[in-house]
């Protein structure tokens, strides 16, 4: 296994145990598995969960992923910023819409449905910030 993958693997895993254990705390705590109402829109607690608990995780993996696993790439830390940025709003769209349909359309619990939709989201993530954010010249 190439070292960057190794890397990414560890430091993503990370990352994705404290997502999940954030999320479970935003859900079951936080939330209390309340509709959250923001005034001009009223969120389900599995979203609201999502979106709340992204900010977060999006720093601490930008962080991990800068310093740990693509050490070698030479773009300036404005531009893998601004990379990841893209790919964490299309990672976060992407496990909106899984979420939609395992909770809502399909009726799953939440915890594990967000757990599924972070296993999709990585191999997403990955490729894309292989290829594209942290990629080198």
């Amino acid at each position: 296994m190439p070292l960057k993958t190794y890397r990414y693997a560890v430091c993503g895993g990370s990352n994705l145990v404290f997502d999940t254990v954030l999320y479970f705390v935003f859900y079951n705590f936080i939330f209390a598995k309340q509709n959250v109402d923001l005034i001009f829109v009223v969120l389900s607690p599995h979203i609201a969960s999502l979106f709340f608990v992204f900010p977060i995780t999006f720093i601490t993996g930008f962080l991990l992923n800068k310093f740990i696993t693509f050490q070698d790439s030479q773009l300036r830390w404005q531009v893998q910023f601004f990379r990841y940025l893209i790919v964490g709003m299309g990672a976060l769209l992407l496990a909106y819409l899984v979420m939609k349909l395992l909770v809502d359309g399909l009726g799953f619990y939440p915890t594990p449905s967000r757990f599924l939709t972070i296993l999709i989201t990585v191999t997403y993530s990955y490729i894309l910030q292989n290829k594209f954010s942290f990629r080198v010249n």
